[in-house]
């Protein structure tokens, strides 16, 4: 790194004001945490709806989970080069409205006596879809907000605030399904992301990205950079293939999960929303204890052994039986909650340290191609065995998968290493 670039940061670091009084920051924090209490309830409510309303089996709760991703392997590549081109924020807000729309056509077609399966499915693409470009513009953004050294606390903050959320979405969920029907109970997540685009167009960035991150080249060409750092760098791609069998493992196993609390644990609607948000809860005791624990025992140990505690407590979930036993449900879901949000906010942070700006839509949809591309895979695969094996036997064979993809850290570069390299470093990848 050039010495006027650390002189400029040495000089900004100074100044840094407290994110406390970042109101760009405090209007972020805000809209995200209202909009992932609306997903947190309709992640809750399409499942239940399909189930209950529809009587639909394993393979369509599979189907419904593979719309959800299948956007990330379609369009996570040229996502990321079109966001590194555009206002990150003006991105964000489009996606809010698109997502908003999407969602309350549920409500009114089930007033309207014409909501069927397949629109549950379509619903589920376009929130994917939109999904697609607010994550990437999200990891563009939140540098522009807040200062680099505070990445981790804001990280931290935003993912408590997430995983506080999702503790009171699959409750709030399960009681809205009780109360109004599962259909309007999706109205309230529609109304977050019209809440969340509000917040996001009252915002001005603090610190403007760098005057040569606008790309330049063709499509292909712009995609192709982004793909080449990843390949060409030695950690990036351990922590994509790692994250990516993960999210196999635990997108195939919620998929099946609400057929298996419901069918095969007699839990109602609001018994299901209660042990998904005792669950959930474990990720808001991991985003308060990351940072601390990252900055005690280093940015590389900590993301090691969180890594490695993230795949043990899936294998408690096929082991539950109706009445008391479905209490192992909520504690793993709970342990792997707590490991998984952890080591999202330590890898968080430095990834957005790590990455060049300019490059930064690009990579993150590059590594996210494999990270989420394998989600769509899951959903099919998941559906498939749920018939095949049953629904708790896949729910067993995807836990196994969970384990297996956290092992790998231990034959990865990433053993041993005390603290995950700054961005100097990757000049060298």
């Amino acid at each position: 790194m050039s010495t006027p670039m650390t002189t400029a940061i040495a000089t900004e670091a100074t100044d840094v004001e407290p994110l406390s009084r970042n109101r760009g920051f405090q209007l972020l924090w805000f809209g995200e945490g209202v909009s992932v209490l609306g997903n947190a309830t309709s992640f809750v409510l399409l499942p239940l709806l399909a189930v209950v309303a529809f009587d639909a089996g394993p393979g369509f709760m599979g189907a419904l989970a593979t719309a959800a991703w299948l956007p990330w392997l379609v369009i996570g590549l040229p996502a990321g080069a079109w966001v590194d081109g555009l206002p990150a924020r003006g991105v964000m807000i489009a996606a809010d409205l698109v997502s908003a729309a999407a969602y309350a056509s549920v409500p009114l077609a089930w007033w309207l006596d014409v909501l069927t399966l397949g629109q549950l499915l379509v619903v589920a693409l376009i929130g994917g879809v939109a999904t697609v470009f607010f994550r990437t513009a999200y990891s563009v953004f939140l540098p522009q907000v807040v200062a680099r050294e505070q990445l981790e606390s804001a990280n931290g903050r935003l993912f408590g605030t997430e995983s506080a959320m999702q503790v009171a979405g699959p409750g709030v969920g399960g009681l809205l399904a009780q109360w109004f029907t599962a259909a309007f109970g999706i109205l309230l997540d529609a109304v977050s992301f019209l809440v969340s685009a509000a917040c996001l167009w009252r915002i001005r960035p603090r610190h403007e990205p760098p005057e040569n991150t606008a790309p330049t080249g063709s499509l292909r060409t712009r995609i192709a950079e982004g793909v080449a750092f990843v390949r060409r760098d030695r950690y990036l791609p351990w922590f994509t293939v790692i994250g990516g069998l993960a999210n196999l493992g635990h997108t195939g196993m919620g998929a099946m999960l609400v057929l298996f609390l419901v069918r095969d644990l007699d839990l109602d609607p609001s018994g299901v929303g209660l042990v998904m948000a005792v669950g959930s809860s474990g990720g808001l005791v991991g985003a308060i204890f990351a940072t601390r624990l990252s900055r005690r025992i280093g940015s590389g140990y900590a993301s090691t052994l969180l890594l490695l505690g993230a795949g043990v407590p899936g294998l408690l979930v096929p082991l539950a039986s109706p009445g008391t036993g479905v209490a192992l449900v909520a504690l793993g879901l709970f342990l792997a909650g707590m490991f998984v949000v952890a080591g999202n906010v330590v890898r968080g942070a430095w990834r957005q340290r790590y990455i060049p700006a300019r490059l930064m839509g690009r990579v993150i949809t590059t590594t996210q191609l494999v990270n989420f591309g394998t989600m769509p895979v899951a959903g099919v695969l998941a559906g498939w065995l749920g018939i095949h094996l049953g629904v708790r036997e896949t729910i067993g064979v995807m836990a196994a998968v969970i384990l297996g993809a956290s092992l790998l850290v231990l034959v990865s570069p990433l053993r041993g290493l005390r603290d995950l390299p700054e961005a100097e470093l990757s000049a060298d990848c």
